[in-house]
């Protein structure tokens, strides 16, 4: 069909012509709001910049990432869990043999990265943030044309549901290293700042992936009719309220990976000391 121009209302004196089929708000603008629209972008562009330069950074620092019986805590960095190298400080078990010299952080974090890499909600925020695909609400694309996620690499973001199997692995991983930082000095039960912080962290985790779309629609999807299925509907009417917030877990969780990380490494070398409350 052919462009058609309409009249956009606005106040008076101040009539927008629009051209259907053309660049949102007109052929010479690319968008009419006068908000600081960018702002949401670019705070975006900047939080996930941030995280992956530092989590790049600890990654490969292949140290400072598990605090343990020398300073009587049982601490392993998120970053690092479940660490499956001979070469870790603390072994979950030696997938990895001599053979792996790297990080061992390397080899676990493609998981929990390929999950939020492939989220709904992280999908939104690096299109919108990176490629201006579309920067914001009522603003023009960057791009001249759309073609979805039909083509690669995008199309590879319907591995979002594998992602989710295993990212729901990697969530009770986290609640066991979170369980296990309440060793005591000698065998029995301790707390200190960290187990606090790794406590906080499983929680935000486990928060994020159960809010997860993939996780609504395994409980609830594909079925013709709730009045057969009560226990999968009562889990997907707990689990719906919490979709809502998937966006809030979604940053909570990344930060707090980040600053649990940090908390370990600062603790492991030595630069502070952590807190025992019994």
């Amino acid at each position: 069909m052919s462009a058609q121009s309409v009249t956009a209302a606005q106040p008076a004196g101040h009539e927008t012509p629009v051209i259907l089929g053309g660049v949102r708000g007109g052929p010479n603008k690319k968008t009419l709001r006068t908000d600081r629209w960018w702002l949401q972008p670019l705070a975006t562009a900047s939080g996930l910049l941030v995280f992956v330069v530092y989590a790049t950074w600890a990654a490969f620092q292949n140290a400072n990432y598990y605090v343990g019986p020398a300073m009587h805590r049982d601490y392993l960095s998120p970053l690092y869990s479940p660490c499956l190298a001979q070469n870790c400080k603390y072994v979950w078990g030696p997938v990895l043999g001599s053979w792996w010299s790297i990080s061992p952080a390397i080899a676990v974090l493609i998981f929990p990265l390929g999950l939020r890499l492939t989220c709904y909600y992280y999908r939104k925020a690096y299109y919108r943030s990176y490629w201006g695909s579309p920067p914001a609400c009522a603003v023009a694309d960057a791009h001249r044309s759309y073609t979805g996620e039909t083509r690669f690499p995008l199309i590879l973001q319907n591995a979002h549901r594998w992602f989710f199997y295993i990212g729901a692995i990697f969530a009770g991983i986290n609640i066991f290293d979170a369980v296990a930082a309440f060793r005591g000095f000698s065998g029995g039960i301790g707390m200190g700042l960290g187990t606090l912080i790794l406590c906080i962290n499983g929680v935000l985790l486990s928060l994020y992936t159960i809010s997860c779309h993939s996780c609504r629609h395994l409980l609830g999807g594909q079925l013709r009719s709730f009045h057969t299925h009560r226990i999968r509907y009562w889990l997907w009417d707990k689990i719906t309220p919490l979709n809502k917030h998937h966006m809030l877990f979604a940053w909570l969780s990344l930060f707090w990976v980040a600053f649990t990380d940090l908390y370990i490494r600062l603790v492991a070398a030595g630069w502070i000391h952590d807190p025992r409350f019994f």
